[in-house]
Parts: structure tokens; C-alpha cells; sequence
């Protein structure tokens, strides 16, 4: 099976001919061949080749394709697989979920720490690192701004709190990131609250913000969360180039300019997201 990147025996014959053997050390009572199998097809699924055929499938795991065809269907039904034209099928949105968790749980935060914390040295600012679940802008980590008269704007946001992602920058970097289809369902999920002065509150005006902001090193808000809220973001990128996360910036109008915010800081803060991204693999192209 591809990817496994453990030992296998030979073939075997009988109702699934080709299918091969687990060694005999994960053959004890409790173990599933039948997950084993539906986990080998979601493996095939790589940045490489991210569609694949029934048949492609079966060949490439050595499965008959009736029994293919039904560990996808399943897969399908979960969320873990979603089908494409011509029978096609690609990773669904549960995978990129399930990603995005472990990724997180295993060290995304602690991989930003440093970095964080290194930046907040240098600007008395709100720092945060945050991904999407699901519909909401989740905060794995915030640091609160240490600049005198700026915490009553810092909104009593923590790690772990949510936001609805169009109402702020690390949000629409992060909405802005997904892949066309996704993007586009969760946008018809969401429901476009007002929360400062200038939230983007029709569906085609986000559409279009998105859009340029697939374009942009740096994400920026104004007044969109809060009144007086300034707000960049820029994105933490994987070995494949896919953006998983967003570290974002906030003052108050009444501490520094957006000009300031943008052209004296943003820069450090896109440099900050580099050295994080850098952790978890990814490399500029200037760096290959």
C-alpha cells in the first residue's frame, strides 16, 4: 500500500485476491483490516495526485474494484472523500478537519510560541495564531498587547476563543486559503454579522475581498471587529504550500495608524509567519 511505510507480506489469493497481508505482528485478535483498508485509500490521496478513479484505486491497493467501489462509498458518506466529475473523487473536508486538529494538538502551537513571543518584544501589540474549525476562526494562542492604554481594546480574546472568520483578517486570509469548493460552502453557511463599523456584511462583497486577498502577502482589517480595531494577518504555510494557519496583528486607532500598523509592522509579522511555517516544513521558493 503506498505510504504505509511498514513491512508487507506477499500476495495472498481468495475473495480478495492481491490484497497483501499485514506482517504477522499487527495481526493480533483486535486488529481491523477493514479500517486498515479504508485508511490506505485515504493515503493514496497526496499532493501529487489528488484525484483518483475507482479502478486507479483498486489497482494501485490490489482490491477488487466491487470492494473499492464500497470502502469508498462509506468514506464518501463520512466526509472523508467527496466525488468530483466523472466519478472522481477527491479528500473532503472532514480529512482537512482531522488535519488541521492533529497539526494543531501536536505542536503548531508551540512551534509559534517562540516566534510570538520574540515578536511582542518588538511591538507592544495583540498577537494571535488561529485556524479554522469548520465555520469559526479558532485562537491556538494569544498574547495580549503590553502597550499601556491598549488593553481595553484587546476584547478579552484567548486561546480558544471563536470568531466568525469574515470579520476579521487572520479569517479572511484563512477563508481566502481553501480550495475553491470548500470555500464556497462555507461561505453559504456563514451568516454575516455586523460587528464593527465596516464588517463585510453581503456574501458577493466577501467574495470579492477573498479574492484579492489570494493575491496579498498581508491580509489587512479596518474597523471590521471592533471600532478603532486595526488588524494584518499573514499566513503559515506546510511543505505543500497549503495555508494552515494565520498569525494576525491588532491595535487601536488610538495607539498607531493603519499605515504604521501595515508598513512598520507588517513586515515583521509576515517574517514571524515564515519562521513558524519553516517549522512545520515549508520553504520560499528563493529557499529551495
Amino acid at each position: 500500500m503506498p505510504r504505509l511505510n511498514r513491512p508487507r507480506a506477499a500476495p495472498i489469493t481468495g475473495p480478495e485476491a492481491g490484497w497483501r497481508e499485514p506482517v504477522p505482528h499487527l495481526r493480533e485478535p483486535r486488529y481491523s483490516q477493514s479500517l486498515e483498508r479504508g485508511l490506505a485509500i485515504l493515503e493514496c490521496f497526496t499532493p501529487e495526485r489528488p484525484v483518483w478513479g475507482i479502478a486507479d484505486l483498486a489497482d494501485e491497493l490490489g482490491m477488487s474494484r466491487s470492494t473499492t467501489h464500497r470502502y469508498v462509498l462509506t468514506l464518501t458518506a463520512l466526509g472523508h472523500l467527496a466525488q468530483g466529475p466523472r466519478r472522481k473523487y477527491r479528500l473532503g473536508l472532514t480529512v482537512t478537519e482531522l488535519g488541521m486538529s492533529a497539526l494543531s494538538s501536536t505542536g503548531l502551537r508551540e512551534h509559534a510560541r517562540a516566534p510570538l513571543r520574540e515578536l511582542s518584544r518588538r511591538a507592544p501589540y495583540a498577537l494571535a495564531i488561529g485556524m479554522l474549525d469548520g465555520s469559526e476562526l479558532v485562537y491556538l494562542d494569544r498574547i495580549r498587547a503590553s502597550r499601556r492604554g491598549q488593553r481595553p481594546s484587546d476584547l478579552d480574546l484567548n486561546a480558544g476563543s471563536r470568531l466568525p472568520p469574515h470579520c476579521c483578517a487572520m479569517g479572511k486570509l484563512l477563508l481566502a486559503g481553501l480550495p475553491e469548493a470548500e470555500r464556497g460552502r462555507l461561505i453559504a453557511e456563514l451568516t454575516l454579522g455586523e460587528w464593527g463599523p465596516r464588517t463585510t456584511t453581503n456574501k458577493h462583497t466577501l467574495r470579492g475581498e477573498l479574492a484579492r486577498c489570494r493575491s496579498e502577502a498581508l491580509v489587512v482589517s479596518e474597523e471590521e471587529l471592533a471600532p478603532g480595531l486595526y488588524e494584518i494577518a499573514a499566513p503559515v504555510r506546510t511543505e505543500t504550500r497549503e495555508t494552515i494557519a494565520a498569525v494576525g496583528m491588532q491595535g487601536h486607532s488610538s495607539m498607531i495608524s493603519l499605515k504604521q500598523l501595515v508598513e512598520g509592522l507588517g513586515p515583521h509579522l509576515i517574517s514571524t509567519a515564515d519562521r513558524i511555517s519553516a517549522r512545520v516544513g515549508y520553504r520560499r521558493d528563493d529557499e529551495r
